[in-house]
């Protein structure tokens, strides 16, 4: 049976995009601050387990150009080898650490914000509310504690299915995954109403910063790579 329609616009795709990222910006500094002291101790791990592997290398090369039997020969020699084995094992423990880290710490505090926000008298996050959006469910009502967190946990779905739960949002009837999945809505003010200068500004300076970040990890990774080479060949 279809529901009557609440009073105010279904919200697509841009506003919510727009409101998330504002969210996430207020969020991330408390992540930075929270798991500073673990990411640190990783990226420290990461390093000596580099350090390990490029000291590994010249013997590696050493059995290389002594003539192995074979490539099989030699590749399993290389699988099996102590110092290897222990150091990429090192080395992959940091890395997952250093991804886990911030990405738990972002769900957890996402969590209490999210839910905390749209289940009070705002019926939104500070991101949302920027926009003139607010979430309430089916029947157009606010959203008690239980729901917004249900409507969070759903979220996930959108998340898990590399955001194409989201893109839905940018379609008719202007529905997330999640938004189905909790019966929940996201309204606008206004119908139709076209993203503010200020948010279009926002969005160019995020990509802005994305694209100093990818080169600023591209540099720090070829730096990193080619000091490892050059003590692994005693430069």
């Amino acid at each position: 049976m279809a529901h009557a329609p609440t009073e105010r616009a279904l919200a697509r795709l841009m506003p919510r995009t727009v409101a998330w990222t504002l969210d996430a910006a207020c969020l991330l500094p408390l992540v930075a601050l929270l798991g500073s002291a673990r990411m640190a101790h990783a990226v420290a791990r990461a390093r000596a387990a580099m350090d390990a592997l490029a000291a590994a290398l010249p013997r590696l090369l050493e059995q290389a150009l002594g003539g192995a039997p074979d490539a099989m020969v030699l590749a399993r020699a290389w699988l099996t080898d102590p110092a290897l084995a222990a150091a990429s094992a090192a080395l992959q423990s940091a890395l997952w650490d250093l991804l886990l880290t911030p990405l738990l710490l972002y769900a957890l505090l996402a969590c209490v914000w999210t839910v905390g926000f749209e289940a009070s008298s705002w019926q939104a996050t500070p991101g949302k509310r920027a926009l003139g959006l607010s979430v309430v469910d089916r029947e157009g009502r606010r959203l008690r504690s239980g729901g917004a967190l249900l409507r969070f946990l759903a979220a996930g779905l959108s998340w898990l299915s590399l955001n194409i739960g989201h893109a839905l949002a940018g379609f008719p009837p202007y529905l997330a995954l999640h938004d189905h999945a909790s019966g929940t809505r996201v309204l606008a003010a206004r119908e139709g109403t076209r993203l503010p200068a200020w948010a279009w500004a926002w969005l160019a300076l995020l990509g802005l910063a994305f694209a100093v970040a990818v080169g600023w990890g591209f540099l720090w990774l070829q730096a990193t790579m080619q000091a490892a080479m050059q003590r692994a060949l005693g430069g």
